[in-house]
């Protein structure tokens, strides 16, 4: 398939765009009675096709194929395939998590694995097993050898989770910063400052100690992690107030309230906060961001109906399913 420039490749992107679920017609799936009631409206939209009886049973895949379809599409097109995988390399972590977790366990992880457009399970797999590269960068070897070492040390499986994320935003920002783009650059960046924020929220909230907060926190953030490691021993009331005093204040001042803060809407925010820098992206004519904003489209889209079917199916409120949904285009 042919590779566009950004200048070619950006009306693509708006025409795919269209393909997406309005933010009326998701309001209406918020609004129905019933799971069976949401299948009715998604015979309307482009997941029509993955809509027949219990289509609520094996919905989940039918979302993974979608994502997926997307993402081998525009790494066909894109003129440079790495801006691609600035969003998905997320997976590619998540992938070397759940495989590294087998492999230590003895168990089968495969049905974790999400598409990431570069590197198969069987490359994962391969790449964990043997420590040969497999097509794999030399980072991503580099944290597979470093979790085995880790966990033959100290048999503790939390380490993977640490090592492989403290990697991934390392090789995030390091990716952003050869891509020559500053706008997208800014994004990386404040995607760590809040990975870190909740992060912090949470070892706080769990007594965690500073040594091992600073082994989780990312050092690639705008906010200097000894800033963030000098409030660990205080209250939480005073975690809150540190985060009135960051670039991120007037996002997460609505969400604390006589000095608390719900970290799992800090989470959200975090996700909303990216959609919105997006957005504002969606009017370039040339450079990568419209193409990065219609692969988080997708993802909330995802986030949402996968919500959205899992509520109905447990009988989650409107208002309840509203308070955990993701910001998309359009609202």
């Amino acid at each position: 398939m042919k590779q566009y420039s950004y200048h070619e490749l950006n009306p693509l992107i708006r025409l795919k765009e269209l393909e997406l679920i309005p933010a009326e017609m998701m309001e209406r799936l918020v609004q129905a009675k019933d799971v069976q009631e949401v299948g009715e409206l998604l015979k309307t939209t482009i997941y029509a096709e993955h809509v027949n009886e219990d289509f609520e049973d094996t919905f989940e895949e039918s979302l993974s194929e979608e994502q997926a379809k997307l993402i081998k599409e525009l790494v066909e097109i894109a003129p440079d395939p790495r801006i691609v995988w600035v969003y998905t390399m997320r997976f590619t972590y998540h992938n070397l998590k759940a495989v590294t977790k087998a492999e230590l366990l003895h168990q089968d992880f495969d049905d974790l694995f999400i598409f990431d457009g570069f590197y198969t399970l069987d490359q994962i797999k391969s790449a964990v097993k043997t420590g040969v590269a497999s097509g794999l960068p030399a980072e991503v070897m580099n944290s597979i050898q470093e979790v085995k070492e880790h966990f033959e040390e100290s048999n503790n499986l939390q380490g993977v989770d640490i090592i492989f994320d403290r990697v991934y935003l390392r090789c995030m920002r390091s990716l952003g910063e050869t891509l020559d783009s500053p706008e997208l650059l800014q994004e990386i960046i404040s995607f760590i400052d809040f990975s870190n924020i909740v992060m912090l929220g949470r070892g706080i909230r769990q007594k965690r100690s500073k040594n091992f907060i600073s082994t989780v926190l990312s050092s690639q953030g705008s906010i200097p992690k000894e800033e963030l490691l000098a409030v660990v021993d205080e209250s939480f009331h005073r975690f809150t107030e540190f985060l009135l005093t960051t670039d991120y204040a007037e996002v997460v001042q609505p969400l604390i309230k006589d000095g608390e803060i719900d970290l799992t809407q800090l989470e959200r925010i975090r996700d909303n906060y990216a959609t919105d820098h997006f957005a504002r992206a969606q009017v370039q004519a040339f450079g990568p961001l419209p193409l990065l904003a219609l692969l988080n489209a997708k993802e909330v889209e995802i986030k949402n109906l996968r919500l959205i079917i899992v509520g109905k199916k447990v009988g989650l409120t409107e208002e309840q399913l509203r308070e955990r949904m993701r910001d998309s285009y359009g609202t």
